[in-house]
């Protein structure tokens, strides 16, 4: 299956993604020109540790999963070096998601985290999927 995008460029639709939910959406957005989908491999490692604990018999539908994903989203490694900025999120587990943001250069980080959204971080923007689907 597949998603229309914008200009009719056409994007794979992930299994398990549903089309009119906010993450589908701004998935969809991210990868559509004009933006730039990153994600850092600590989220990455973190998927697999979650299944591998939680899943171990969904382990394949995951590894394809990634397989179509970062495809199309740029893998970025989680530097190890601090920020000023990171210790404005009192979570430390998220500290490592931001400075990859930093690194990379990222105009904007969606998250559903609620310590991060209140943070005040400037920069990179950080939002809700749903507000950055609702982004002209």
């Amino acid at each position: 299956m597949r998603n229309e995008g914008v200009d009719g460029y056409q994007h794979p639709r992930v299994r398990g993604f549903k089309p009119h939910r906010n993450p589908y959406q701004a998935y969809v957005k991210a990868v559509t020109y004009s933006h730039h989908g990153l994600v850092c491999d600590q989220n990455i490692h973190e998927l697999r540790r979650v299944y591998n604990r939680k899943f171990p018999d969904k382990i394949p539908a995951l590894e394809r999963f990634l397989a179509v994903f970062l495809s199309v989203i740029e893998g970025v490694q989680t530097p190890v070096m601090d920020i000023a900025d990171e210790f404005l999120l009192r979570d430390g587990s998220d500290r490592p998601i931001l400075r990859t943001a930093v690194k990379a250069q990222a105009d904007i980080l969606i998250t559903g985290d609620k310590d991060c959204l209140e943070s005040g971080i400037p920069n990179p923007k950080i939002m809700t999927a749903l507000t950055f689907g609702q982004m002209e």
